[in-house]
């Protein structure tokens, strides 16, 4: 799926509509009582291409109140809500593997967490596989989007995305 983002305001309209497409089943105590499968987000583009205003906007329609930051310096951000944990992660900074593996991503990875992995390309080993790619381009004065599912949870929240119609003025295309 490919998305325009002519401004701010379209990448935080991509955020609300990750958010509200997000799988039950991610969730701690889905349908059967146990905690869902979790789900991990990469998120890939230059600097300044919306990476974090997506993800802020996807936080704050989950839910999350108060101060909303920009991993770039704490490396790890966690947001707890009552059924779900939000894990943003910036790993722009780091300069190898082991720096990496030193964040014990793949331990807060799992069950009933929402992984949002800037800079996905700096993990390698160590990082938790993405069941969403999202990569965004300058674009002209804007930007854009192109998601990818990699993973049964991934296909899912693409298709539920695909039907979230806050999206199709800036949809070019669904493959």
């Amino acid at each position: 799926m490919e998305v325009n983002l002519a401004d701010t305001s379209a990448t935080e309209a991509l955020g609300q509509a990750l958010a509200r497409s997000l799988p039950a089943t991610v969730y701690r105590g889905a349908a059967d009582g146990g905690a869902g499968p979790g789900a991990v987000v990469h998120l890939r583009g230059e600097l300044g291409a919306g990476k974090t205003t997506c993800v802020r906007s996807l936080l704050r329609t989950l839910g999350v109140r108060g101060l909303v930051r920009s991993p770039t310096y704490t490396l790890v951000e966690t947001y707890v809500l009552p059924a779900l944990t939000c894990v943003h992660v910036d790993l722009y900074r780091l300069q190898s593997q082991t720096e990496v593996d030193e964040l014990g991503l793949r331990d807060l990875a799992g069950p009933g967490c929402l992984m949002l992995v800037e800079w996905p390309e700096k993990g390698g080993a160590p990082l938790p596989p993405g069941d969403l790619d999202l990569s965004l381009r300058y674009a002209g004065d804007g930007r854009q989007a192109a998601l990818r599912a990699n993973t049964p949870v991934g296909i899912e929240w693409m298709t539920y995305l695909g039907r979230d119609t806050s999206l199709s003025s800036y949809v070019s295309n669904i493959t």
